[in-house]
């Protein structure tokens, strides 16, 4: 197959949502439509009969919720389709932000009963700032939830949506008979038997037939042609470009956990979504077609199989092809690598793969040398923008439980520190560690991992400390300069790559620092050029 061509059908998404929205379970679905998987892994809250696909960290199972992104590409239709499982909860919001970096499009999973939630919002802003196409898969329709129209008004104005219904709900939870496909003209009926892989579709172009009466009885039919009356009069038609310039959002109704109006949502999502997209660097524009390679990685995780203790970085390919075993340009490190083992993901299980195009996710073994946001290139000098870096917000020493297992621990919290799910801050006048994480729950999945990757364990104490900011001195040399790191001494400390950091225990007391110093500089972030403050 040509390049072009392998570049035409691939289709590169996220799934988002905030927590329980049904993601996970819409993702195995797909995956199941897409005949991927045989049977899908049944997640019920914190009781998992079979773990979901996608979720394949021990601590996921037994939580029942997704920590970290997950990768699973599969074919349907001749379409290579990469899905990025994200995580819904805020604690994992910053694997989520930095994974959006890495799709082409996304698909928002909307819980009928619940509506948009905080999270949804949150996720859907870093979207729309990024131009990002949007499908929304309203969930859950077995059960009682709010009005369809009460439900795409909500999306417009919360999310701030232009939306077009793609199919529309006969009924709701307990009078829930089925969709009917407003995309393709049919009528889906809702057989309540989520053993069933395919619901029964039945064509039907005349909503006025009397073959609908038959279908779904006389007052369904009737209360039918009303509704998509009424979404004909109020929405605009669908216009492919518009949602492809994300200035229109389409919208369909579904049951993942049911199996129902997931594969109405997968042929339309395969006809409509977009192909890999230009992506800006610092230099220039980058087009898929390019001949050269480039890449970048959004996302770096140790133990992906424990028994081997291996570290993978997950390289997204912008342009050109990327083979194994040729050099690449590592720009950070100016240095040339090569990789005789790259890894195409399906969840856990990994194949090698001696080819990948534009939209791929390929999986490099690391030891080192990575870090979220470097860009590797054919020989170009050039970096990809947009990486989001984040300031801890929670701050809590890290002591070691078991003296006899300190080189597991540091060897564990290395790697972890890696991944970017936190930070780690080594004090200057004590030597004491601290962690420093955006949400609380990193903490707890910090401990798990140690103890059940590493073999290691550790226990952790409050610490007060408002914000991490990094420091950046006019003179390094100067007496203000010197007084600063004298009178600050039990504040300071180093993180990984040895910059100093003030870790302030208050607001009040971080702007008197600047106010008595104004010839140092606090940045918020690690990396001082792409966001100070």
């Amino acid at each position: 197959m040509k390049f072009n061509e392998e570049i035409a059908r691939r289709r590169t998404f996220g799934i988002i949502s905030h927590p329980d929205a049904g993601k996970t379970t819409l993702t195995e679905k797909l995956l199941l439509f897409g005949g991927a998987i045989q049977e899908a892994g049944a997640v019920k809250s914190n009781k998992i009969k079979k773990g979901a696909t996608s979720d394949f960290m021990e601590i996921e199972r037994q939580r029942g919720i997704s920590v970290a992104t997950s990768v699973l590409a599969f074919e349907y239709d001749g379409i290579k389709i990469n899905i990025l499982d994200t995580p819904g909860h805020k604690d994992f919001a910053e694997d989520t932000f930095r994974t959006l970096t890495a799709v082409d499009s996304v698909i928002v999973v909307i819980d009928v009963a619940k509506g948009v939630e905080e999270q949804t919002e949150k996720l859907v802003e870093v979207c729309r700032m990024r131009n990002i196409p949007i499908i929304v898969f309203i969930n859950k329709l077995d059960r009682e939830g709010k009005d369809a129209f009460e439900l795409l008004d909500e999306i417009e104005q919360k999310l701030s949506l232009k939306v077009t219904p793609l199919s529309f709900p006969i009924g709701m939870g307990y009078d829930f008979k089925g969709i009917y496909n407003i995309w393709e003209k049919n009528v889906n009926l809702f057989s309540g038997d989520s053993r069933k892989n395919i619901e029964e579709t039945i064509e039907n172009e005349d909503l006025q037939s009397s073959e609908l009466e038959e279908l779904i009885g006389t007052d369904a039919a009737e209360t039918l042609r009303e509704e998509i009356e009424l979404v004909e009069g109020i929405y605009p038609s669908f216009d492919k470009q518009a949602y492809n310039d994300a200035n229109l959002q389409p919208v369909f109704f579904g049951s993942a956990l049911n199996n129902f109006g997931v594969r109405e949502l997968l042929d339309c999502f395969v006809s409509i979504a977009p192909t890999p997209r230009a992506k800006q660097s610092d230099t220039r524009l980058v087009k898929p077609d390019e001949k050269e390679f480039t890449g970048f990685v959004f996302k770096i995780h140790a133990n992906m199989d424990p028994k081997h203790r291996d570290r993978l970085a997950f390289i997204k390919i912008v342009s050109g092809k990327f083979e194994r075993n040729v050099p690449y340009l590592h720009v950070r490190q100016g240095k040339k690598l090569r990789f005789s083992s790259p890894n195409a993901f399906f969840a856990e299980k990994k194949e090698i793969v001696d080819t990948s195009y534009p939209g791929d996710i390929v999986g490099l073994h690391d030891t080192g040398n990575f870090k979220i946001g470097d860009t590797l290139t054919e020989g170009e000098e050039l970096n990809y923008k947009g990486i989001p870096s984040f300031s801890p917000e929670h701050f809590r020493y890290i002591n070691n439980a078991d003296p006899m297992k300190s080189k597991q621990l540091y060897k564990g919290i290395d790697q972890l520190m890696d991944e970017g799910v936190a930070q780690l801050f080594t004090l200057e006048l004590n030597g004491r560690k601290v962690i420093g994480t955006v949400g609380a729950l990193q903490f707890e999945v910090i401990q798990y991992r140690l103890e059940h990757e590493y073999n290691a364990k550790c226990s952790y104490e409050n610490l007060n400390v408002y914000k991490a900011c990094w420091v950046e001195a006019k003179d390094p040399k100067s007496e203000e300069f010197k007084d600063f790191k004298r009178v600050k001494s039990k504040f300071l400390a180093k993180d990984k790559r040895n910059q100093l950091v003030f870790l302030s225990d208050s607001q009040f007391s971080l702007q008197m620092t600047q106010q008595k110093y104004p010839n140092v500089k606090f940045h918020f972030v690690s990396e001082f050029d792409k966001e100070s403050k």
